[in-house]
């Protein structure tokens, strides 16, 4: 059956299209965007959401959507979207932050231009038919330093624009590189000297708890006098009450604020200043970044539910296309592996490692781990998905860490999980062969070459005559037919393990007897998920 896509918000026919084309099954309804009862009624029969700003996905309408395993907000901001309760639900939200780069680092250089000339008020005031040419002296931006706080994606465009207008540019990122910096021309300070040295600011970041207030009235209050401030990034990242006192003591020259704490913006201390030039969130809003954005999710949404491709996941790491295709066997071994042991494991984690070793050790780790954790939570929660996983881990406590290794030993390429609790410490290890399909290749220390069934019976004991007639003959009868089954040992007469391949689940009354010999110090029953 073809997945299924909810469009809620306005997007263009050519995005709705490409959703048609890809063999999706889209339902475009921007009507709902604006009707939470009427979207709750319906999207439990939808795997994707498709949504700008007008729909709210929040954790109550998350919880009526038992199908739904992506959203795609076309645009960078995802306010509007509880990710938290949508991680814990096991769905990806994705955003589209490179469709409007352009078009919102254009809009910042508008209003630095706009606030320096002071163009609205001078506009006004000519076209009401005064002629007060000396009233409005500006300033030139070519030789002034201009302050960047955040030189990402949009930050980074602006800087590039600014040093072509002959501006000196200085940044304060604390994940840009000196290379990066380099490169682009300009000189990475810390903030202190940011707000000591620019005669612009312009602010670039997401809102987050340790961007939040960052132009503080402390803050503001080191700027050099004369300063002139842009925000076309997130409201809450400036003081606006601070921010209007300095501007009407005069420390502070100008502003141009294209979005707000509060939004839609009715009221603000900013309204009203002289030399203040306000804009209603226009940032993104040119013909070129909206139809960017919305063939962007698209495609994005699309290749996700198809192929299982991630891209610019906020809650999950992103796994190309081809990495999806190279990727696909591992990530059901990882899955394997970690359920394989969540399975054995009836007592709290305190932590797993795992050692990725040769080949795989390339490849995209931070998603194959969550493929682990994804298989070892699913034994105290079937629903339970690479998304939810690591959320679900870190509110309990589990440390996670991870090894690469050079290849060693026989094999191309390895995964090995060691899963520790305060009682215990188990480890597996497992393989993709040339066909594709996953392999166990160790237990707890002992060797072995077994490929995954949907049900096994696995058993540890020492090793000593009998263990493979007691097996056979407990399990023929109870009715349970062994379909192949593998032995390993650590040494002849020491640890000793078994997995058998079977055709359905055991019963308890199978397992029990198993027990009730005396034989085995483990009789464990294990399902896995088919590939």
């Amino acid at each position: 059956m073809a997945p299924k896509v909810l469009v809620s918000d306005k997007l263009s026919e050519t995005a709705v299209q490409i959703f048609r084309d890809r063999g999706i099954d889209v339902t475009f309804d921007p009507s709902l965007g604006k009707d939470k009862e009427k979207l709750a009624e319906v999207i439990d029969q939808y795997d994707g959401l498709a949504i700008r700003s007008a729909t709210k996905v929040t954790e109550k309408l998350l919880e009526r959507a038992t199908n739904l395993k992506v959203v795609g907000r076309a645009g960078i901001g995802t306010d509007n979207v509880d990710k938290a309760a949508a991680s814990k639900k096991g769905v990806i939200v994705m955003n589209t932050p490179y469709g409007n780069m352009i078009t919102t680092a254009e809009h910042a250089i508008a209003l630095m231009f706009a606030v320096a000339r002071q163009i609205p008020e001078a506009d006004a005031s000519t076209q009401a038919g005064k002629w007060e040419k000396s009233r409005f002296m500006g300033v030139e931006l070519t030789g002034k330093t201009l302050g960047v706080i955040g030189a990402g994606n949009i930050g980074g465009i602006v800087c590039q624009k600014a040093v072509g207008l002959g501006m000196k540019v200085v940044a304060y990122d604390p994940f840009l590189s000196e290379e990066r910096a380099t490169e682009l021309r300009i000189r990475k300070v810390e903030l202190d000297e940011l707000l000591a040295k620019a005669d612009v600011i312009t602010l670039h970041v997401p809102l987050t708890d340790q961007t939040k207030n960052i132009l503080s009235r402390q803050n503001l209050e080191k700027t050099k006098k004369g300063v002139r401030i842009v925000n076309c990034a997130r409201g809450g990242l400036v003081d606006e009450a601070a921010l209007a006192d300095l501007l009407k003591s005069g420390h502070v020259a100008g502003a141009g604020f294209d979005v707000f704490e509060t939004e839609p913006a009715t009221d603000s201390p900013l309204f009203g200043l002289p030399n203040v030039v306000c804009t209603p969130h226009l940032g993104a809003s040119t013909t070129e970044a909206q139809e960017n954005v919305a063939l962007q999710v698209a495609e994005q949404m699309s290749d996700y539910l198809l192929t299982g491709a991630v891209t610019n996941a906020l809650n999950m790491p992103s796994v190309t296309a081809e990495e999806a295709k190279v990727m696909g066997p591992w990530l059901r071994l990882a899955d394997h592996l970690g359920a394989f042991v969540g399975q054995l494991t009836e007592e709290a984690v305190d932590s797993i490692e795992i050692v990725y070793n040769g080949i795989v050790a390339d490849m995209n780790l931070d998603a194959l781990n969550c493929g682990v954790i994804a298989g070892l939570m699913k034994s105290v929660n079937p629903d339970v998905n690479m998304v939810s996983a690591p959320v679900i881990a870190r509110e309990r406590g589990i440390e996670i860490s991870t090894t690469r290794q050079d290849k060693s030993g026989v094999f191309d390429g390895y995964i090995k999980v060691i899963v520790k609790t305060a009682q215990r410490e188990r480890s597996i290890a497992g393989t993709v062969f040339s066909d594709g399909k996953p392999r166990f290749i160790q237990i707890k220390g002992i060797n072995i070459d077994a490929e995954v069934g949907a049900h096994m019976l696995y058993t540890t004991n020492e090793d000593v005559p009998g263990i493979i007639g007691a097996l056979g003959q407990t399990m023929g009868e109870k009715g349970v037919n062994i379909a192949n089954f593998t032995l390993g040992r650590s040494d002849r007469g020491k640890d000793a393990i078994a997995l058998l391949y079977l055709d359905d689940q055991p019963p308890a009354e199978a397992l029990d007897a198993l027990r009730e010999t005396g034989l085995f110090q483990s009789v464990a029953p294990l399902r896995f998920e088919a590939a």
